[in-house]
């Protein structure tokens, strides 16, 4: 077949689709990766796994009416220029106008995948901002608009289907969930876990909503009772996002010795292998991938009993789940932690045996695949 993948970046792509890329070109399919933003480096790695990059534009973030109408146009084209066998969307804006463009330029099959809700439906200590639930009101709109053109809708979690499906009863001919997008597992090896001290890392941007909060303020009140232990945070502040750490705040915190923050690293791996245990106190996710990589190199994993973070962790046998928000419960986690070091192997050899059950990127590639046919 003739298979075009709409995406949002060029290093999602690479970051996230390659696996499948490489497997649809092995089974003989041709391969179009829409992005916004290739430039000839990304385009040649995209070459190099068998698919044609091609440009497409869009606003990532906002709505405009009138500019989403004419780039969906102008996508529409772009699809009638190929005119592809099926259309696959990911990731919001694409799965809307992506479908719709699909529509308009006369594509017969279209499927969608939605990785995570995202912002507008994330809830937070306080409730929802009036802009937020606008904005919410708007998507759900715009699904209701494109679903019904889709012959699947696919999801990486259980809640999501019930949070936007079920509770808006929209119309979807099918819903399938897929379980993680899954790792290429031979470049995640497992490593026996240091415990000497005690470490906990904390992987991803340094936001409210993915808990940078309650990690910081956990931190500070193991450091009361056990001053040895160490907390390590990888990823790059976003100033644009009013969620966001200050750069003050991080200086702040690292001049007083709470946190060790690398900022943005690209070999998150090594950065597991030396740490104890994973931590994401996130307010929501789809599956997050830097927990299925510390599950696969044997980390145990402390986390959110919230949507898509508490599909990594089953309570008390890989780790723990601790109510989202709560500084304090995650505390006394990784307090257990430090106080029974031997469960740090125990619980982390749990989270290795399941992700090589669930988060092999060739059995989830297999399993995609299975609905494109």
């Amino acid at each position: 077949m003739k298979i075009v993948l709409i995406g949002t970046t060029a290093a999602c792509v690479l970051g996230f689709r390659a696996d499948l890329i490489s497997a649809l070109v092995e089974k003989g399919h041709q391969v179009f990766a829409l992005a916004l933003d290739f430039n000839p480096d990304t385009r040649e790695r995209v070459r190099a796994l068998g698919a044609e990059p091609v440009n497409y534009m869009f606003s990532r973030a906002g709505l405009n009416p009138l500019t989403d109408i004419i780039n969906t146009y102008k996508l529409s084209k772009i699809l009638r220029h190929i005119s592809p066998d099926l259309v696959f969307s990911y990731f919001s804006k694409p799965v809307i106008f992506g479908t719709l463009a699909a529509v308009v330029a006369g594509v017969k099959r279209r499927i969608a995948m939605l990785e995570g809700l995202g912002y507008v439906f994330t809830e937070r200590p306080g409730g929802s901002h009036i802009r937020n639930k606008i904005l919410k009101h708007v998507q759900v709109t715009l699904y209701r608009i494109s679903f019904p053109f889709l012959e699947r809708v696919i999801f990486l979690n259980n809640d999501d289907p019930i949070d936007l499906i079920a509770r808006y009863r929209l119309k979807v001919s099918k819903i399938d969930v897929l379980g993680g997008i899954g790792l290429k597992l031979s470049d995640y090896p497992y490593t026996p876990p240091p415990t000497d001290p005690v470490s906990f890392i904390f992987v991803g941007r340094l936001l409210a909503d993915k808990g940078i909060n309650e990690f910081i303020h956990a931190a500070r009140l193991v450091k009361q009772t056990s001053p040895e232990s160490k907390f390590i945070m990888l990823g790059g502040l976003d100033e644009t996002n009013p969620g966001s750490l200050s750069k003050d705040e991080l200086k702040a915190l690292i001049k007083e010795g709470l946190v060790d923050h690398q900022g943005h690293v690209d070999d998150v791996t090594a950065w597991i292998n030396n740490a104890s245990v994973f931590v994401l106190p996130s307010y929501r996710e789809g599956v997050p991938r830097s927990t299925q990589e510390a599950m696969a190199i044997g980390r145990p994993v402390i986390t959110t009993d919230v949507p898509g973070c508490r599909d990594t962790v089953n309570d008390g046998v890989n780790g723990f789940l601790v109510p989202p928000w709560s500084s304090q419960a995650l505390a006394e986690k990784m307090l257990y932690f430090v106080d029974n070091p031997e469960q740090i192997r125990i619980m982390g050899l749990q989270s290795f045996n399941l992700a090589q059950q669930k988060y092999d990127a060739r059995l989830v590639n297999d399993r995609l695949m299975s609905y494109f046919i």
